[in-house]
Order: structure tokens, then C-alpha cells, then sequence
């Protein structure tokens, strides 16, 4: 294993979906596997801090991870946003904020580094600062809602709030739903209907494609991936 997760929780923030921590052991690449949510992560290296703004992937890649590093997440839930910074520019991609040993900058303020303890008062203080908001109407889609999506200026927003379509969305929590099943020993063929899909074909393109390995490849634990949790399937419409 390179990538050792230590520890994750879910948060009672209306903004947060997780927080999570882990260390690496060794060097190599690991699968970083699709996700609908974007994070906040403090990596340490060589006792350097660095705060980055990580964006929804809408594909599987392949990642060089480093030896001994040291990472801290914060995961926001789907429909939390930055408003002076549209998540479609984060998506599949990164950004780097100014930081030095005690701070990072963020719209032209200095802030301390977050703690796996102090998350929530955090990201509070993010809020409260306006610097980011959660959209409301993305939560009811959510949670099978559809018509809280039904306007056209709706679904803009929700891709401006999240950075992909709905659909997109959908198929990137399935995915990840599918490989939990795999990995907890369901077999391919009732991961098929659990998961939501049409057939075995069905299923093996969309995790080829969302988290980088066949279903028996996934069942087998052959490959290292980036953080996945158990999830509840999205809702089917």
C-alpha cells in the first residue's frame, strides 16, 4: 500500500461531506479514481505546507505519489461553491494557493492551516466571509428532487455550482457505488442491479472509464486507489 487513509469522518456541517487524512509509505502511482466533490487539501512534505484547491475528476488517472508525505482533505458536499471561483475551472484539475510555513492566502487574506479537529470552525469562517456558499436547489436533486432542476437556468446553475451536469454527476457516484460493492464481495453480476446499470457491458465501460480498472480487476484489489468511501447509490429518477 502507498497511500494509507488513517482516519475520515462525516461532518454535521451543512457544508463539509468528509474530512479525511492519510500518509504515504513509499513512492509509485496510484488510481485516483472520479469524484463529484471538490477538496481542500494541506499536503506536507519534507515539513513544507501546501494548500490546494482540488477539483471533481471526470475520469480515472493515474498519479505519482510521493514518499512521506502527509495529507489533510476537506471534502465539500455537491452544490458547495466558491463564488469568485467557478468549480467548472477546478474540474479534472488543480490550483495551488500562495503559502508559507503558517499561512496560505486566500482572496487576499492570510489564513491558518486547517486541522483534521478544527474543520468545521473552519470552513465556518470561510462561510462567514462569503467566501463560499452552498446552492440549495442542488441538494434536493440530489436527494431525487428532479424538479428542482427543471428550468433551464436551474441546470446552469447546478453545473456552475458543481462544475458538471447532473447526469455526469450521477454516473460518477454509480460508478463509485459499483466499486464498493465489488470490493465488499459483491459478486459482477448483482453489482449490475444494485448499481443501477443496464448490463455487464454497461458496468464495465462506465469504471474502465470513472475509476481506471475492470470490475474483476476492482474485485481483486490489483491497484492502489485514491480516497473511496461507502456511499448510497444517487437517487434514480
Amino acid at each position: 500500500m502507498l497511500l494509507i487513509f488513517d482516519d475520515n469522518r462525516l461532518s454535521d456541517s451543512p457544508f463539509i461531506e468528509r474530512v479525511w487524512r492519510s500518509h504515504s509509505e513509499g513512492s509509485g502511482l496510484f488510481v485516483s479514481v472520479a469524484t463529484s466533490h471538490w477538496d481542500l487539501v494541506v499536503t506536507r512534505l519534507a515539513g513544507k505546507p501546501t494548500l490546494t484547491l482540488k477539483g471533481p475528476e471526470t475520469r480515472a488517472s493515474e498519479v505519482l505519489c510521493p514518499a512521506d508525505g502527509e495529507w489533510l482533505g476537506i471534502r465539500f458536499k455537491a452544490g458547495v461553491f466558491m463564488p469568485e471561483m467557478p468549480i467548472s475551472g477546478l474540474v479534472d484539475g488543480n490550483r495551488n494557493l500562495p503559502s508559507d510555513a503558517r499561512t496560505f492566502r486566500l482572496h487576499g487574506r492570510a489564513w491558518e492551516y486547517p486541522t483534521f479537529d478544527n474543520a468545521e470552525t473552519f470552513v465556518a469562517r470561510l462561510a462567514r466571509a462569503g467566501l463560499i456558499e452552498r446552492d440549495p436547489a442542488v441538494a434536493a436533486a440530489l436527494h431525487g428532487d428532479e424538479l428542482a432542476l427543471s428550468e433551464r437556468g436551474a441546470q446552469r446553475h447546478f453545473l456552475f455550482a458543481t462544475g458538471m451536469s447532473h447526469a455526469a454527476l450521477k454516473q460518477i457516484e454509480r460508478a463509485r457505488h459499483a466499486t464498493n460493492l465489488l470490493r465488499g464481495g459483491v459478486s459482477i453480476a448483482d453489482t449490475v442491479g444494485e448499481a443501477g446499470f443496464f448490463d455487464q457491458a454497461h458496468l464495465s465501460r462506465s469504471l474502465s472509464r470513472l475509476i481506471g480498472l475492470t470490475p474483476t480487476r476492482i474485485a481483486r484489489e490489483e491497484r492502489q486507489l485514491s480516497f473511496l468511501y461507502k456511499t448510497q447509490p444517487p437517487a434514480r429518477a
